[in-house]
């Protein structure tokens, strides 16, 4: 296999270590991304039976795990590489990638600005969609879990968004044990407690008198968590959303330099 390399002056030492740094925490990341993923799958039997993949119907975390392990993988080994070896080819494909997925997280948030109801309305669908598939994946379970119990919240909009999925259904066809119920990441928690109450959660739905959920879950929805949570943390979500943008920046203007030098 050949590359083509210039034969002009060299990238600096300093310059071309300082991006093979920088990259090789990404490389390490995205392998560890993606150890994780199939581990995660492993442990649920995925990677004995791949037609499970096909049959969920929610979310699985773990296809983000792995999605994510792999851009940050090639573009930790293309930066790695490309710096090293002072491949051009490489260089512009990272430098490329990178500028994209800038591209992409810029038209997002202005994209999520402008259209911010039609944002609002396809989250509360997707969360909805997501309690449906609530048995479905162990991991969509541990998700949804700490995010009702982490924002003190049940429910897209109320508890009674449970009615939606089978086994917590209020339907007289239903013979589960948790119908009428919610999770239990939806019960107030209890100080007093050492360990966790997994039934807490039954029959509550059950209760003509909703006044009295108010004892025993947190009846605020998630969606309304959530827009509670976002102005409390505005500043948090922007400096995170600086951050990225900078060190993204910064791994675009190092790159250039590094290309430019070895021309």
């Amino acid at each position: 296999m050949y590359y083509y390399r210039y034969d002009n002056p060299e990238v600096s030492c300093c310059y071309k270590y300082l991006m093979f740094s920088y990259n090789i925490i990404f490389w390490l990341a995205g392998a560890a991304f993606i150890a994780v993923g199939f581990w995660a799958w492993s442990e649920k039997g995925v990677l004995s039976d791949l037609t499970q993949v096909t049959r969920m119907h929610g979310f699985d975390p773990v296809w983000l795990v792995l999605v994510v392990g792999g851009v940050t993988f090639t573009l930790g080994f293309a930066g790695c590489v490309g710096a090293l070896r002072e491949n051009i080819c490489l260089l512009k494909f990272f430098s490329g990638v990178i500028g994209l997925i800038f591209f992409l997280e810029l038209t997002a948030a202005i994209l999520a600005v402008v259209f911010r109801t039609q944002v609002k309305d396809w989250i509360n669908d997707f969360f909805l969609q997501n309690i449906k598939a609530y048995r479905d994946d162990i991991d969509l379970q541990n998700l949804i879990d700490s995010l009702q119990k982490m924002n003190h919240c049940c429910g897209a909009q109320e508890p009674d968004d449970w009615n939606t999925n089978v086994y917590f259904s209020c339907n007289d066809t239903n013979r589960s044990r948790e119908r009428c119920g919610v999770p239990f990441s939806c019960c107030l928690a209890d100080p007093a407690e050492s360990v966790v109450n997994t039934q807490c959660g039954y029959d509550v739905r059950a209760r003509d008198n909703k006044k009295e959920w108010n004892s025993v879950i947190y009846v605020k929805g998630c969606m309304a968590a959530l827009e509670d949570w976002l102005p409390r943390n505005l500043y948090t979500v922007a400096i995170v959303f600086i951050v990225i943008s900078l060190l993204q920046v910064s791994e675009l203007l190092l790159n250039l330099h590094c290309r430019t030098k070895s021309r």
